[in-house]
């Protein structure tokens, strides 16, 4: 098992990783739409979706895999009446379309409008 740290994608803000190589999978724990460089967050909800992308893909890349490899994603919108806004930009991303899940919950860290956590083969 490897823990997974890169500077191209926001620090953990709590107790956890950014993720971890596992046997033949590089997982990545959620990221948020915060810009790694700066600690700025978007306004609207493409752009987060846009960060949320950069930040799982460096992750990813980061343990060794692309973005391509990905097998499995979990989305997470403080809206759900931002789906189609959010899809636009995801399948932009993750064009071999991985399973996934994408849920509506109550609040996310930092009041951020979107998270992604992904599962990717080595």
């Amino acid at each position: 098992m490897k823990v997974i740290s890169t500077s191209n994608a926001p620090a953990a803000i709590g107790p956890y990783s950014q993720g971890f190589v596992v046997g033949n999978l590089v997982i990545s724990s959620g990221q948020i739409p915060v810009n790694p460089e700066n600690g700025e967050i978007p306004a609207d909800i493409s752009a987060q979706a846009e960060q949320s992308c950069k930040n799982v893909k460096a992750v990813i890349e980061a343990g060794g895999s692309d973005i391509s490899k990905v097998v499995k994603t979990t989305c997470f919108l403080a809206d759900m009446a931002d789906f189609a806004t959010f899809n636009s930009v995801y399948e932009k991303y993750f064009t071999s379309k991985p399973a996934r899940s994408c849920v509506a919950v109550k609040t996310l860290p930092k009041n951020v409008l979107c998270e992604i956590e992904a599962i990717a083969e080595l």
